[in-house]
């Protein structure tokens, strides 16, 4: 499988929409309720771009398999050295290593970027996450217990980290 790794354009948005969507609606990848509307996420992605963050697609024979990107961990200026990284698969491409091309790039830009660390914030059910990052690297460095609230349940937060330098 060839897969090509590219900044994100504004033509990216709608199949980037359509994971986050799926994503927002099945899993507890986001702890999101509502869909989000096009314009809501082209608003997120170009934020991201203007600030200077990545926003990378991996995209098969044309077509968006999966999408990276990092951003502020937190909004004090002490954090700045500090990204919150997200990392999404196109269902229909899952298994297929998309995800660690992904990452790889992702933790290659944070390096260029000079940035000292990455943050992951995974849902605890999400154990198959948790296990891909450990493999980067991350370890766990704390839980918050029932921080979450999504499909009638109360979910746990995990908090991974990497130390880039």
């Amino acid at each position: 499988m060839d897969i090509k790794i590219r900044p994100y354009q504004i033509e990216d948005t709608q199949a980037i929409l359509e994971i986050i969507n799926y994503n927002i609606l099945h899993s507890t990848a986001l702890y999101d309720y509502t869909i989000r509307t096009f314009e809501q996420q082209k608003n997120i992605l170009e934020d991201k771009v203007n600030k200077g963050f990545p926003v990378i697609i991996a995209e098969f024979d044309g077509k968006l398999a999966g999408f990276a990107m990092y951003g502020e961990f937190r909004f004090r200026e002490a954090y700045k050295f500090t990204v919150e990284h997200s990392v999404y698969v196109n269902e229909d491409f899952q298994g297929n290593g998309i995800g660690k091309l992904l990452l790889a790039a992702l933790i290659q830009l944070a390096r260029k970027q000079k940035r000292h660390t990455m943050i992951a914030v995974i849902d605890a059910e999400n154990q198959s996450s948790v296990a891909f990052h450990e493999k980067f690297g991350f370890s766990t460095v704390g839980i918050i217990k029932e921080s979450g609230f999504k499909f009638d349940r109360w979910l746990d937060s995990v908090f991974m980290q990497l130390i880039l330098e």
